[in-house]
């Protein structure tokens, strides 16, 4: 649904029919994406500048436009990806598009179940792309929002508390003010679709409950914003369409000390 809306390929006729419901009871559906994707891309690029060498992206989707390694490996080569999703055809898809890249990969993994990709990550084969022991970026880009509240702290705490200092973490989130800018029903119609082609819920919440899914980490200007207020001044790193559309997501990048 997410690479249907963002104008990509990598899409099945299922994918399309829940996206034109979706688009059908919020017509800025796609915006959303788009603005989603643009924080995700302008946070790649800043962290790989800041000289950041190592990026998983957990609940990564299958492959769409403006990949994490192709914004990351434009600022250097050598920067490595690991994707990890749940869904066996976004890996198979992902791993067709790395064919060549001996710095990334996609693997098989529930990104709810942190302890299982460590003990995947633990795995002598991956070292040469995530080593824990080193600094590394994490990313949880528009996923959070399917966790339950009594649930979400089990899913990112595990692997975010094990980060080294220097490591950072990318979120992007739907926040509460979501049904301000959009209307009540017109949300709840929204998540009424996701809930029937996904079969989950989304969560929306507040910047107090955002902000501490980054426990001691520090936030970088500026901080906890709309994703579309996130640096806009940053020059897209490469050609693909840069424009500032307002967002209910919320998005924040910081670093552990």
């Amino acid at each position: 649904m997410y690479d249907y809306l963002l104008g990509g390929k990598q899409n099945f006729e299922a994918d399309r029919r829940a996206a034109r419901d979706v688009l059908s009871k919020v017509p800025a559906a796609a915006n959303i994406a788009l603005s989603n994707r643009l924080f995700l891309r302008r946070a790649v690029h800043t962290l790989a500048q800041a000289g950041m060498r190592q990026f998983l992206d957990l609940g990564s989707g299958i492959p769409t436009q403006g990949n994490v390694h192709e914004i990351a490996q434009a600022v250097n080569p050598e920067i490595r990806v690991l994707y990890v999703d749940i869904d066996p055809v976004a890996v198979v898809a992902s791993n067709q598009i790395l064919d060549g890249n001996l710095h990334c990969r996609a693997i098989e993994g529930d990104f709810t179940r942190p302890d299982l990709i460590l003990d995947v990550l633990a795995d002598s084969d991956l070292a040469s792309i995530i080593n824990l022991d080193e600094p590394v970026v994490v990313l949880y880009c528009s996923v959070l929002q399917l966790i339950p509240d009594d649930q979400i702290d089990g899913v990112i705490a595990p692997i975010r508390d094990l980060l080294v200092p220097g490591s950072a973490l990318v979120i992007s989130h739907v926040g509460v003010d979501v049904s301000d800018r959009w209307g009540e029903s017109t949300v709840q119609q929204a998540a009424d679709v996701y809930r029937t082609h996904a079969a989950t819920d989304i969560r929306f919440r507040t910047d107090e409950q955002i902000t501490a899914l980054f426990s001691d980490f520090e936030m970088i200007e500026p901080g906890l914003v709309p994703v579309d207020r996130w640096r806009p001044e940053l020059s897209d790193p490469d050609p693909f369409v840069a424009a500032s559309i307002p967002s209910p997501m919320r998005g924040a990048v910081a670093f552990r000390r």
